[in-house]
């Protein structure tokens, strides 16, 4: 049994135990050491001299009853799995066992295979389902590769990463040692997807052969069921990767069903002044620009680039010729969250209510910036898992909860992703170009570019031009700008940090869900 056997000494306490020893021996062979005693009491006397893995327990022996025994095995090492085994079917027995945490319930007459199979269980489930993993991801890899090597379509791509996404959920959750070859098919993906990014994006801005974009989000998954006379939510997570939809997804299982869920293709930059600006107002930023300038900011304005996303709204609604009530509230603390679900009966009054929060996207830049939040989030897992938590133990959950309890529709989704970094491509600029490192905007900039996406003509793919001869260029893949000055100091800190506004998979196919209460 390999690794598994360093887990196999056992405790099985039954008043009846001779009667047992066809099971005792069968184990036995299958490499399990058994250590039997006849009640309680000597259960609770063996436990202290012995280590055990695991405990089979008979509920009803002489003496010291199995649930009394039961509870002092809890008191004292609640780490250690504990089967329970009774003749008796009656629920309130069955409701104090589960109640007391055991690992399994069974009820007798037992046969070999039923305790080898709980013993598995219990013991061995996650080596058993690492093993499992590691030879269905060896066996898909070959798979995946020959998908990246010949996609031509962004629906295979979306195909694509969907399996990636689940390779990397499924493997993180074992001790598989894969990690690092699925970062580097990953990796391989995100390459030949910057291609397929550079031979078609123009071609997605000018023909109706196009994915769904950001400045399409709002018309296609919102206006529809205001049409249809239903209160929408329309939730704009920042910064919000497919993985972590799929993370916090589970924990809305009993809240909502999902209706609908869909990839869509973020437009570029990857970044919130372009890309959720366009889904507010559902225009190109050059169209922003052109129609509403009051509502456009410019990179090198010190206003914020976000702050006209409630005025974009009412034009994206009145262009429609829709008169819907609706609200905006961007949320970025704990206090505004508390705030907003303490009044949030007055949000009753609108067909719309559009809500954005931001904590994804300030955990991103915080681990960029604290070392403690780059050791707490030091993995993709890791990077996850707060997430979940922020949205488990935070207003979030709360927020969710009383709209379902609205019976209101929520429609989910994100301006961008986010891709983490470890590649420096050198940039020379002026000291007015912008300072996000996936994306550079600018007259004046010196580059390699066979190892950026450029765009000269901003105009042509949906784009200000700050002035006659901005440029626009996009970092690719795992890549980061940066400037020759402090050139090592300016790597080292930004290396394995999480950054958006370029061509990634994990920055451009983001979630769009439609979600109805339970």
């Amino acid at each position: 049994m390999g690794d598994i056997n360093k887990q196999n000494l056992i405790l099985w306490a039954d008043d009846e135990i001779d009667l047992l020893k066809p099971h005792i021996i069968f184990l036995k062979n299958k490499g399990y050491d058994v250590v039997t005693v006849t009640n309680g009491r000597d259960a609770l006397d063996a436990m202290a001299t012995q280590n055990f893995n695991l405990i089979i327990l008979d509920e009803n022996m002489p003496g010291i009853s199995g649930l009394e025994t039961l509870n002092r095995i809890k008191l004292s090492q609640p780490q250690v799995p504990v089967i329970m085994i009774t003749k008796s079917e009656e629920e309130n027995i069955m409701n104090q066992a589960i109640g007391s945490q055991i690992a399994d319930y069974l009820i007798k007459p037992v046969n070999p295979m039923q305790i080898l199979l709980s013993i598995k269980k219990n013991l061995h489930s996650d080596a058993l389902v690492a093993q499992k993993a590691t030879s269905d991801y060896q066996q898909a890899f070959m798979d995946i590769s020959s998908h990246i090597n010949s996609a031509s379509t962004i629906e295979q791509w979306y195909d694509i990463y969907n399996t990636l996404v689940r390779w990397e959920l499924t493997l993180s959750t074992t001790d598989t040692n894969m990690d690092e070859l699925l970062r580097h098919q990953k990796h391989e993906a995100n390459v030949a997807f910057a291609k397929f990014v550079r031979r078609n994006y123009e071609k997605w801005l000018t023909t109706d052969d196009h994915p769904l974009r950001s400045n399409e989000v709002f018309k296609t998954a919102v206006l529809p069921l205001l049409d249809k006379g239903e209160q929408v939510f329309f939730i704009v997570i920042d910064n919000f990767r497919l993985d972590q939809w799929r993370t916090i997804s589970a924990a809305l299982a009993d809240l909502y069903n999902i209706d609908d869920e869909r990839l869509y293709t973020t437009i570029l930059p990857t970044a919130t002044q372009y890309a959720r600006n366009a889904i507010f107002s559902g225009l190109m930023p050059v169209d922003i620009e052109r129609l509403f300038p009051q509502l456009w900011v410019d990179e090198d304005e010190e206003e914020g680039k976000n702050v006209n996303e409630g005025p974009l709204v009412a034009t994206f609604l009145d262009r429609y010729r829709r008169r819907y009530s609706f609200s905006y509230n961007k949320l970025s603390d704990m206090a505004a969250g508390e705030r907003l679900a303490a009044s949030f009966a007055d949000l009753d009054r609108y067909q719309l209510n559009v809500l954005v929060f931001n904590f994804v996207d300030i955990l991103s830049h915080s681990r960029t910036e604290s070392k403690m939040m780059r050791e707490l989030a030091n993995t993709e897992s890791a990077y996850r898992d707060l997430t979940l938590s922020w949205f488990r133990n935070s207003y979030v959950y709360d927020i969710f909860r009383l709209i379902a309890q609205r019976r209101a529709r929520i429609v989910l989704t994100t301006d961008h992703g986010t891709v983490r970094v470890d590649n420096p491509v050198k940039v020379i600029s002026d000291r007015n170009t912008n300072t996000n490192l996936r994306y550079k905007v600018g007259k004046h900039m010196t580059y390699n570019s066979r190892q950026v996406f450029e765009i000269k003509q901003p105009k042509r793919f949906g784009l200000p031009s700050p002035n006659v001869s901005s440029a626009y260029i996009f970092a690719m893949g795992r890549d980061f700008f940066a400037y020759p000055n402090n050139y090592n100091h300016y790597v080292t800190y930004y290396t394995d940090t999480f950054q958006h506004g370029g061509i990634s998979l994990e920055e451009m196919i983001v979630p769009l869900a439609t979600l109805s209460p339970k």
